[in-house]
């Protein structure tokens, strides 16, 4: 199986180099993200990072679920993130 596929791979790079070697780039630009820190710290960011931001009102005392300012913290901390 082995032997077929290098004699595979040795006829495709003697008949067309380029395909051969987009192909190879082009697998490896596919696999190699998931063996990146960068993808854990980036799917770490999206989990803290809200989808839907506050929306600046007025407040007449009668909205206790709407933050006072639009600044203030609410969901998880990002301090993790200063701490790298």
């Amino acid at each position: 199986m082995a032997t077929r596929l290098a004699a595979f791979l040795k006829n495709a790079w003697g008949k067309e180099p380029v395909l051969v070697a987009s192909f190879t780039i082009g697998g490896l630009a596919i696999i190699l993200p998931a063996f990146s820190p960068y993808t854990k710290y980036a799917s770490m960011i999206n989990k803290a990072t809200p989808y839907s931001y506050p929306v600046p009102l007025r407040d007449d005392g009668n909205m206790p679920d709407v933050p006072s300012h639009p600044q203030d913290p609410q969901g998880p901390s990002l301090e993790w993130l200063k701490k790298l």
